[in-house]
């Protein structure tokens, strides 16, 4: 008789993945809300919607893209786990919606518990910042899909906005303000492109040193996708918001298009702001130009904010006192062809 095939000879074993899950089980209980009614393990998170007059729904869903290569390469999960959940924050954020809980999706050949322990924590971190529960998720072992020490990582997230306050960028007049916030480096998007410099056409390492970043390539790579939750919240609270862009695959070029009404575009001076030494880096490298860059990454932008000139002083006042470092990137013109108008001359102060 030929041996028994069981689950653990075929490559799944279920007493391990029974482990992680008890160490996910705690990290997940330290987000709760009193909103949570169920536990992790149910067949289905309960959420019990807060009192809201007249509450709309907002979800999204994603993943952390190529980066995670990176992460797997050079043996670093504590920050995918973050940028996943800031990702998806900043997201459903710029429809003034604040998120309410989180679930999450990790697929590997093996479950190896260290990896999967910080990823998850990564996830529970930023959940809790944001005061976003993260009630459920799933950890899934597929050998044969997965191979070595691949594995995949992705969200989905449900918040809620009051019907009358959603943001849509309907109410974008001209002469509204448009401001960015800083970016932390490439959050999630472009590294297909930024692998290839680094690792193909440069040869180098995970852990080798740049001496024009002052870092390692994996600590420039990794830098965490930062979320604007608490910079924009209290602003969308006080209707000082007309527009948001979140600035992830497409960049500014493609992405403030997206909160923009007809018969308008957004005129933005290239030297408004300073971006991150990593920019210019793979601009050299990959010999691209200017449009193409922008296009691709976000340059040091993470967010694009509109705001009414009558409400311009307050929100700069509270980024002030925030000590959030913003830059005042230009205005919103007339313009049959709408889009981003890039000023290459013409230069705002950043604060």
């Amino acid at each position: 008789m030929p041996p028994a095939i069981t689950y653990a000879s075929s490559g799944v074993d279920i007493a391990r993945a029974g482990r992680v899950k008890e160490r996910i089980k705690r990290l997940a209980r330290a987000t709760f809300t009193p909103a949570v009614l169920s536990d992790i393990g149910s067949f289905g998170g309960l959420f019990q919607l807060a009192e809201i007059k007249n509450p709309v729904l907002v979800s999204s869903i994603d993943g952390v893209g190529t980066k995670i290569k990176v992460a797997i390469a050079a043996n670093v999960h504590g920050t995918i786990g973050y940028d996943l959940v800031s990702h998806c924050v900043n997201d459903i954020l710029v429809q003034g919606a604040r998120p309410l809980f989180f679930l999450d999706y990790l697929a590997a050949g093996k479950i190896d518990t260290r990896v999967v322990t910080d990823v998850i924590a990564g996830v529970a971190r930023a959940c809790r910042e944001n005061q976003c529960a993260l009630i459920g998720g799933e950890t899934a072992e597929m050998p044969g899909v997965y191979h070595g020490a691949d594995y995949d990582l992705a969200g989905c997230i449900v918040g809620v906005v009051e019907k009358e306050k959603i943001i849509d960028g309907s109410r974008i007049r001209r002469g509204d303000r448009v401001y960015g916030l800083p970016s932390w480096g490439l959050h999630t998007n472009g590294y297909s492109l930024a692998r290839k410099v680094f690792f193909e056409r440069l040869r180098l390492k995970p852990h080798s040193v740049v001496p024009a970043l002052g870092m390692t390539v994996s600590q420039a790579l990794l830098k965490r996708h930062r979320c604007y939750f608490k910079d924009l919240f209290p602003l969308i609270a006080q209707d000082s918001i007309r527009g948001m862009a979140h600035i992830t695959g497409g960049g500014i070029t493609e992405n403030v298009p997206r909160t923009l009404p007809q018969g308008v575009a957004a005129r933005i001076s290239k030297g408004s702001w300073t971006s991150q030494p990593i920019f210019s880096f793979i601009q050299k490298h990959a010999h691209l130009s200017w449009q193409e860059m922008f296009r691709t990454f976000n340059m040091g932008i993470g967010m694009v904010v509109i705001v009414p000139p009558d409400h311009a002083g307050a929100v700069e006042k509270f980024w002030q006192n925030r000590k959030t470092k913003f830059y005042r990137l230009g205005e919103i013109v007339r313009s049959r062809r709408g889009g981003v108008e890039y000023v290459a001359d013409r230069s705002e102060p950043g604060v």
